[in-house]
């Protein structure tokens, strides 16, 4: 952290302006980690995907129903559904992700105990059917309960927090492409996840990546599922723009 304190006494005058287009993670990662992505026979995050696609014909709960019984076959059933959430669920009341709306799914529908965060359960049927969107753009929420839960996560965005006294977007923006000791500094966009990262050597939600971040400005991590995570991811779905789905990305 002594480096990210070094990189960010750099006066902001010095630093390039973030570009007009966002860029995906993956145009800062290596040759070999793009070539990772690149095949899906060597991409490891694959192995979450195909067991995800057992889980969805899978029955479960007391309903003994599968994902399969009621969406039929995944590729026609999910194709673009990814590209909808986070978004505001009227039935619930609350802004829910993907993985929070397959819970629901199973709590209301199958009526099985909703899988645990990060669990690898929970991460294959998200990769699983995020991966039906691969290469769409996603279409952020309009209504008015998303367009308020999203400004919301802008505010957390842009807020400095923790010891380091440090805003995402002092990293993510201001910084973006800098080197920090081996690692190359990103624009922070979620389009990838659920991603494969070589450091946690597993599948790995978005929450994940966000509280590693919160934890390394010496701030306290939100819960996973909490509201202001998925706040956060809300708004970076706006901020990502035109990047296309990537599920399941690599990334360093």
């Amino acid at each position: 952290m002594r480096w990210l304190a070094a990189l960010l006494c750099v006066p902001i005058t010095v630093l390039a302006a973030p570009p007009s287009a966002p860029r995906s993670g993956l145009e800062f990662a290596s040759a070999d980690v793009r070539a990772l992505q690149a095949d899906d026979f060597a991409n490891p995050g694959m192995l979450w995907v195909d067991r995800g696609a057992k889980l969805w014909s899978t029955p479960a709960g007391a309903a003994a129903q599968s994902c399969a019984g009621c969406h039929r076959e995944a590729p026609v059933s999910m194709k673009g559904v990814a590209t909808r959430y986070p978004r505001f669920d009227r039935e619930s009341g609350a802004v829910l992700n993907l993985e929070a709306r397959i819970n629901r799914c199973r709590s209301t529908r199958q009526l099985a105990d909703p899988l645990g965060f990060e669990s690898d359960e929970l991460l294959a049927l998200t990769a699983y059917v995020a991966h039906q969107s691969r290469g769409q753009v996603p279409i952020p929420a309009d209504d008015a309960a998303s367009r308020a839960a999203r400004e919301r996560g802008r505010e957390q965005y842009f807020r400095r927090q923790g010891q380091m006294n440090l805003a995402c977007t002092h990293c993510h923006d201001r910084l973006a492409g800098r080197r920090l000791l081996a690692e190359t500094i990103s624009e922070g966009h979620g389009n990838g996840y659920p991603a494969y990262r070589l450091e946690w050597q597993g599948l790995g939600s978005l929450q994940r990546r966000l509280r590693a971040c919160f934890t390394g400005v010496r701030a306290e991590a939100p819960p996973f599922g909490a509201p202001e995570l998925v706040e956060l991811e809300l708004y970076l779905t706006q901020r990502a723009g035109p990047l296309r789905i990537e599920t399941p990305a690599v990334r360093r």
